[in-house]
């Protein structure tokens, strides 16, 4: 079955088409929420309500880019809604930070593999786990995250120094250990 003819019958409320649908991108998509999420289970409430909107809006989808993509941003979207909700990045934790040398995102990535990346980024304040997510990995710009998150440029762009400075700080600790 080809995706066109998915989407057919997942939007004619065919459970199977609509499992096989969720099958196809909840491991990639649960890999997505656990950047913005503090734990798994936050992660996987993200997921499923990601995914509700998804089979919610199926009919909006207009085949003009990846479905992919569009579940991808729908996914990140309720994501960000959720940390928007709880008010995130207006009351922002100070960072204190062991170091005065700064550190791009691709370096501090590419010092460490994946799985520890995530757990690194588990570890930051949720306004920072945000913008560093926003920013270093899903490529928005810190105007864009600042009309997203409805917070100023100059806010982004500090918590996304901060969530490398705190990144670079547990990642020598890590190493020190």
């Amino acid at each position: 079955m080809d995706e066109k003819q998915l989407l057919t019958e997942c939007l004619k409320g065919d459970v199977k088409a609509q499992k096989r649908l969720y099958d196809m991108f909840a491991p990639k998509m649960y890999g997505v929420c656990l950047r913005y999420a503090k734990d798994q289970d936050t992660a996987q409430d993200y997921l499923q309500e990601g995914f509700i909107r998804v089979f919610t809006h199926l009919d909006k989808f207009r085949h003009e880019g990846s479905l992919e993509g569009w579940v991808r941003r729908i996914v990140v979207n309720t994501a960000l809604e959720k940390l928007r909700k709880m008010d995130v990045f207006k009351n922002s934790v100070e960072v204190e930070t062991a170091l005065n040398k700064e550190y791009d995102a691709v370096q501090l990535m590419d010092q460490i593999n994946a799985d520890e990346l995530l757990q690194l980024i588990q570890t930051l304040p949720t306004g920072f786990r945000t913008v560093f997510n926003l920013y270093a990995i899903e490529g928005y710009t810190h105007q864009e995250i600042a009309t997203i998150m409805h917070i100023s440029e100059g806010t982004s762009k500090s918590q996304y120094s901060r969530a490398r400075q705190w990144l670079q700080h547990k990642l020598n600790k890590k190493e020190q250990a």
